[in-house]
């Protein structure tokens, strides 16, 4: 199926509501850790900005994905809406994993993103940084309950 057959709903333009929707399906996508289905929510052409990896097209996302939860194991995100605009959608994340030694990392970052008139991503800008913590200070366990959508992050 092509892109142009596809609809990913909610479309664009978002409201404050239809645009955490969005946000919620974002988060829970990646938490399965399923590189294709997390890919199929980008257009075929998606370009990324990843830290400081340039990445163009669902394939090259994919592969992506699959070294990224091979390297940071036991992975669990939050995402949360920080501003939206039309076909553009800015949110703020946190993510816990470890590495294969058992050093456990929180990464904090901010993603922009823009969407093509189908709801897929056409375009994924996202700046990262991780700071190492002890397992006792872990607080995202998991996939994030019905009751805890829409939650704000705590920043530290």
């Amino acid at each position: 199926m092509t892109d142009a057959q596809v609809s990913k709903p909610p479309l664009p333009p978002f409201t404050a509501d239809t645009a955490a929707q969005k946000v919620q399906a974002a988060e829970d996508a990646w938490n399965t850790r399923d590189p294709r289905k997390v890919a199929q929510a980008y257009t075929e052409d998606s370009v990324w900005r990843n830290r400081d990896q340039f990445i163009t097209g669902r394939a090259e996302i994919e592969s992506f994905l699959e070294a990224k939860w091979e390297r940071e194991l036991d992975y669990a995100l939050r995402k949360s809406l920080w501003a939206v605009s039309g076909n553009r959608i800015a949110v703020r994340f946190q993510y816990e994993w470890h590495d294969d030694h058992g050093q456990w990392y929180r990464s904090y970052g901010n993603e922009n993103w823009e969407f093509a008139d189908n709801g897929l991503m056409a375009r994924r800008e996202a700046s990262i940084n991780d700071v190492a913590i002890n397992e006792s200070e872990r607080r995202i366990f998991g996939v994030r309950g019905d009751d805890e959508h829409g939650l704000v992050i705590p920043l530290h």
